[in-house]
């Protein structure tokens, strides 16, 4: 559908055009730096940043009602530009133009609602958003969409060229940061930092397709990232990982998605995330926050921040009830399912700590809770929930396990809806399936395999039958008719199956 079809009322705003003036702004000293050059920490005090529109009371010139009409229809646009995450391009970057913008499928991901079966075993009704279904296959491509767009701004005007662009990652940042660099090759290179022996051999596999220079180092996610940031602060690269301000911008747009999927209506919600270098749920909580000054929703949603006990330095700080009693403490992680959530010193935590701040004052009660599950609890929801239609990844286990404890601790009530974050897609942790299935966990998961959710082939082949086809010897005439017979046959018995 083309904007000239659309209300006239609206017909102006359908097209957006750059606005605003962004600026970074510090959380520590509160200074501000233009977006002219690539920041990642402050210059002047070595803080986070955030990006701040100083023009934002601009987007109060429109009702709500008026905003959810725009978006509604800009929802039929066939323009690339605006079907991924910035078709909400005044929330997210207002001053890139359409003509920069990266787009390659990535956005409004499937919320799938639970069957009945599952939502009784939890106790209330939730969707799962599956995120995986983005191009890499993790929610990690939000945030390189809006990075590598500022980044393609930066190039086709002058400011920076032969970009070399590095991250450290758990497995998803880097295969999102190489394919989203690719695309823009010669313009931009990339190069990723990956813990040796840590990464799944389906997320390693993504970054060398893509053509990136994969580096494995000794340790941990947090080693690699000490590396890359020595890296930012000595030569002249561009950092992907979630201190770049611009990622959490585009992970925004997954409060903004569910959002306009619920009809905008928030009252009585709950979202649920995972908690790895805690971007996702700083980007959840400001998106949420944008929306809601902007009248677009009227309520805002409870947040459930989920961690798992072998990586949970989030939920330790929380644990302290006297705001001015906490004090933030890194530690030492240990073997997780949900390795992206390996991280014991999330590099957004001072965002953490402003975002709910500012979310629970907004919400005028505590509306951000945080629990921390035991990685059996998450190995078994990843894999009932995957029994029940879903194509859960870990993460999406995490956020399932946290949803059920919370709602055992009084933090969720029967009567809420809940959005629970599946991150990445199942077949990128298929090897931690097959250890379950095989009863192979390594002891240090501390996992034991339920044998009610184990399960495994079987191999079929009938003890009377002298011949069975293989490869490049197929069989023929009455002995193919015998194996067609028998093996059937077999398997009807092994199924319990009765005549007709």
């Amino acid at each position: 559908m083309t904007p000239e079809k659309f209300p006239e009322h609206i017909r102006s705003h359908i097209l957006p055009t750059p606005s605003g003036e962004m600026r970074y702004h510090c959380l520590g000293c509160a200074e501000t730096f233009g977006i002219e050059q690539l920041l990642y920490t402050c210059p002047a005090c070595g803080e986070v940043l955030l990006l701040q529109d100083m023009e934002k009371n601009r987007l109060k010139g429109l009702s709500g009602e008026t905003w959810r009409e725009i978006l509604d229809y800009r929802r039929m646009l066939k323009i690339p530009a605006l079907k991924g995450i910035y078709r909400f391009h005044e929330f997210i970057g207002p001053v890139i133009p359409l003509d920069a913008i990266l787009y390659l499928g990535e956005g409004h991901t499937p919320m799938v609602e639970a069957n009945e079966r599952l939502k009784k075993e939890i106790g209330l009704r939730f969707f799962y958003k599956n995120d995986g279904q983005n191009p890499s296959a993790s929610f990690k491509d939000r945030g390189m969409a809006s990075a590598l767009s500022y980044i393609h701004y930066l190039v086709k005007t002058g400011k920076v060229d032969n970009v070399l662009a590095v991250c450290a990652s758990t497995g998803d940042t880097s295969a999102a940061a190489a394919l989203y660099a690719s695309y823009l090759q010669p313009l931009v290179k990339s190069a990723v930092l990956l813990p040796h022996g840590k990464v799944t051999p389906q997320q390693l596999s993504q970054p060398l397709g893509s053509g990136a220079c994969v580096f494995e180092v000794p340790g941990v996610f947090d080693d690699c990232m000490k590396v890359v940031e020595a890296l930012s602060e000595k030569y002249n690269v561009a950092l992907l990982n979630s201190k770049n301000a611009w990622r959490i911008l585009g992970q925004e747009s997954y409060s903004y998605e569910i959002a306009q999927d619920l009809e905008f209506d928030m009252k009585d919600k709950v979202v649920v995330v995972p908690i790895g270098n805690a971007g996702n749920i700083t980007a959840v909580m400001a998106g949420f926050l944008k929306f809601h000054s902007a009248g677009i929703i009227t309520d805002l949603p409870r947040i459930l921040g989920v961690q798992s006990d072998h990586a949970n330095p989030v939920y330790r700080y929380y644990l302290e009830p006297d705001a001015e009693k906490r004090h933030f403490v890194p530690m030492t992680v240990k073997p997780s399912v949900a390795q992206a959530a390996m991280i014991g010193n999330p590099v957004s935590m001072p965002r953490v700590i402003s975002l709910v701040r500012q979310y629970n004052e907004r919400s005028g009660r505590q509306n951000v809770f945080f629990v921390s599950v035991p990685e059996q609890e998450i190995m078994d929801a990843q894999l009932l929930a995957n029994r029940n239609g879903h194509i859960a990844c870990t993460h999406g286990g995490e956020t399932l396990a946290g949803l059920a404890r919370a709602k055992k601790a009084g933090f969720v009530s029967p009567h809420e809806t809940a959005i629970i974050d599946s991150t990445a897609h199942a077949l990128k942790f298929s090897g931690f399936q097959e250890m379950y299935f095989e009863d192979r966990m390594p002891e240090e998961y501390q996992i034991q395999p339920r044998p009610e959710l184990r399960n495994a082939p079987h191999f079929i082949r009938p003890e009377g039958l002298k011949e069975v086809p293989a490869p490049g010897k197929p069989l023929s005439g009455e002995a193919f008719q015998a194996f067609v017979e028998q093996t059937s046959d077999a398997i009807a018995r092994n199924l319990g199956l009765s005549l007709r």
